[in-house]
């Protein structure tokens, strides 16, 4: 077979077993409540569930990949005391804490606190953007606090359960459905970057720009909250992390795949960061440079969109391969931005490939895991060693581009980065195939 594990179908079957083999032990466990058959995919809460959480992802990783206007603007305007790279240490900080603290919210969400959890989330980010009004220009650390660590622990605390919480409702369509929910992250990254270039840029200023973005911010994490219901009761007792670890460390594959995303977030957040200003310093009119990022973030939510029904067809393993590989090679072709066309081009293919990608990274790890009570722990474990990508790609991409803008170094280096990771793709593929043989032979 060309495909080791070619569907959504075939991860339903694996996990079938596994929960078979779990139960034949005699190891209590969440699985021993389910009946996989059982899963209603679909109904007004299931659906009301992924619209919920899907606004989470459009008030959270939405308004943190807009980041890239607010590098531009402190580093034209409100920053320019900092440098680019102490500048992108802010984002880098948000995004890591967003993935890392999934490491606590996904155990949370295990243990049925899903609700407080996202009450507690909903709140803080609503606090720590009014808090961000307040910084004064120049005032660093007043924005580093507040956006960079405050923002990052909030949506920290809802981004990882909005996702596992639609596993409860859906099996069989469980990749579609993830994918649905982070095509909302892609709307917040289209519409964001447009609100915030005209508020703080415009009469509003920086403090009324934002104090207005975390008003409409407020209203649609309400929504949410309402939305959003668990179907599985809570686990018996808790997932151990340390259990979870000994048996992802023997799990090559998913250590192949985690490797893979922690290295392909480098180059992802250079070109989320750096666009607009790349474009603003290479002459580019104003007004265009400042919709470069929604030029790539709809590519993006056209790639998330299409990410689950591509993997459904062709296999989870093989579109995050293939989507990993054609974002490496755009994030190369920034070497060579220079007009409005090249913008243009580096922003729709780069965005709708790396849609794609961050559309199946769930669906992957749940793919890899074998029991589904396990889910919230390895995600967030994944999400924590991404984390790390995001962490330190654009701030040493910020050093590396130097206070002279040469740009073609940092397109280097993220892109033979982000290559890396599409090389780890492809161990995984080929231990998954080892693997399904080894299968196919002992049954026989």
């Amino acid at each position: 077979m060309s495909t080791p594990l070619p569907s959504v179908e075939t991860a339903t079957q694996a996990s079938k077993s596994a929960l078979e083999r779990v139960k034949s032990a005699g190891e209590p466990s969440h699985a021993d409540h389910l009946d996989l058959s059982d899963f209603p995919e679909g109904g007004v809460t299931a659906w009301g569930t992924v619209l919920g959480a899907s606004l989470i992802q459009f008030c959270g990783p939405g308004y943190t990949s807009s980041y890239g206007v607010f590098q531009d603007f402190y580093t034209q305007t409100y920053l320019t005391n900092s440098s680019p790279s102490a500048i992108a240490w802010i984002g880098s900080v948000n995004a890591l804490l967003i993935f890392s603290v999934g490491l606590v919210s996904g155990r949370l969400l295990d243990r049925g606190a899903f609700y407080q959890v996202m009450k507690i989330g909903c709140l803080l980010q609503c606090l720590f953007l009014f808090m961000l009004s307040l910084a004064k220009p120049n005032g660093y650390y007043q924005i580093f606090l507040s956006q960079g660590i405050g923002s990052g622990v909030a949506i920290g605390l809802t981004h990882v359960p909005s996702i596992a919480v639609v596993s409860h409702h859906f099996q069989r369509r469980r990749a579609f459905t993830m994918g649905l929910v982070v095509t909302g992250a892609s709307m917040g990254s289209i519409l964001h970057p447009i609100m915030l270039n005209n508020l703080i840029n415009g009469r509003l200023g920086f403090a009324n720009g934002v104090r207005a973005s975390a008003g409409m911010i407020g209203g649609l994490l309400l929504i949410a909250y309402l939305l959003m219901h668990t179907r599985l009761p809570p686990q018996p007792r808790a997932v151990s992390y340390t259990r979870v670890l000994q048996n992802s460390s023997r799990d090559h594959a998913y250590i192949c795949a985690c490797l893979g995303m922690t290295a392909f977030e480098v180059g992802f957040f250079f070109v989320v960061f750096y666009l607009q200003l790349d474009s603003h310093l290479h002459g580019l009119s104003k007004g265009f440079s400042f919709y470069s990022l929604t030029i790539l973030h709809t590519g993006s939510f056209i790639g998330r969109l299409t990410g689950g029904v591509v993997s459904a067809y062709v296999g989870i393993p093989n579109t995050i391969i293939g989507c990993s590989f054609i974002s490496s090679a755009v994030i190369f072709s920034m070497i060579g931005l220079r007009s409005v066309t090249s913008v243009a081009l580096i922003g729709i293919s780069y965005g709708y490939f790396s849609g794609g990608f961050v559309a199946v990274m769930a669906p992957l790890i749940s793919y890899l895991t074998p029991e589904v009570s396990d889910i919230g722990a390895r995600i967030g474990i994944s999400s924590t060693m991404s984390g790390i990508g995001s962490l330190l790609g654009a701030p040493i991409c910020g050093a590396v581009l130097t206070s002279h803008y040469i740009w073609w170094r940092p397109a280097v280096l993220a892109g033979s980065i982000a290559t890396s990771g599409t090389i780890l793709f492809a161990s995984m593929q080929f231990i998954l195939k080892i693997r399904q043989k080894t299968a196919s032979k002992d049954t026989v």
